[in-house]
């Protein structure tokens, strides 16, 4: 039975929200460190401020990331089964952003001079989600009658 509003190719919500979570949060991180902070570190403002603004965003952006991408495993879940998280390239990214999106913030909590760790984890979960953008979107199997 196909309802008038569902066309063939047309996508379902959890791709919907596939791609409005992975917009958040990779365009977010990417924005930040490569356009936002060397902008305005650009304009002249004071590199305190500077460091003030990033030491109060990235944080933010990195827990938007670790949101997101938890509504994205459950989207990969529900279309590709529970295995696919371990044996999916998608899952397998999504599940290293979890890792390190939690070790960013131990390490912010425990050690918080560990400035090149917190570096480092963004960096991984902004190159994670980058390489995730040009994977495909899951999508529900439809079965034919």
């Amino acid at each position: 039975m196909r309802f008038a509003i569902s066309k063939p190719g047309t996508r379902d919500a959890g791709a919907i929200s596939w791609l409005l979570a992975q917009t958040l949060w990779v365009g977010g991180l990417w924005l930040l460190h490569f356009l936002l902070l060397p902008a305005i570190a650009k304009i002249g403002l004071a590199s305190l401020l500077v460091e003030e603004i990033s030491n109060t965003l990235r944080p933010l952006l990195i827990g938007l990331a670790a949101v997101c991408a938890g509504l994205q495993v459950l989207v990969l879940v529900r279309a590709e089964r529970l295995a696919s998280l371990w044996r999916d390239p998608r899952g397998q990214l999504l599940l290293v952003v979890g890792a390190m999106a939690g070790s960013y913030f131990a390490v912010r909590q425990l050690l918080p001079e560990a400035e090149r760790w917190l570096m480092f984890s963004y960096l991984v979960v902004a190159f994670c989600g980058l390489l995730l953008v040009l994977q495909p979107v899951p999508q529900k199997l439809r079965h034919k009658r």
